[in-house]
């Protein structure tokens, strides 16, 4: 069974940075899409940023600031985030479209980042 583990996230200065981890676990055998959503209460889940074999997106609001990279070899993503600000204090949530004896999609369990003086 395919699972997601997310990683990395936590409490950090306004300014600081943050590296949140996810890798997929099971027997995958192809990577497809990889991404980081976020969601804060009241609010819908907005896509952060994603990466495939052909593109990579960057929401305007982290765009400059915020880094993803996709390792497949590890089956892993990788969001780099820097220069902090509070709005993006947020739980956020990996994603990835995976091929085990089809493609289906899942999503990791959260990590909650936390931006606080």
């Amino acid at each position: 069974q395919v699972h997601l583990v997310e990683s990395g996230g936590g409490l950090v200065q306004p300014g600081g940075s943050l590296t949140l981890s996810c890798a997929a676990s099971g027997s995958v055998r192809l990577i497809g899409t990889m991404a980081w959503y976020r969601q804060t209460p009241g609010k819908e889940r907005e896509l952060v940023a994603s990466i495939s074999n052909d593109s990579t997106e960057i929401a305007d609001s982290v765009k400059g600031r915020f880094t993803i990279v996709r390792d497949v070899s590890k089956k892993a993503v990788y969001l780099q985030m820097n220069n902090l600000k509070p709005e993006d204090a947020a739980v956020y949530y990996c994603y990835a479209r995976l091929y085990d004896d089809m493609w289906r999609s899942y999503w990791g369990q959260g990590t909650q980042v936390t931006i606080s003086s």
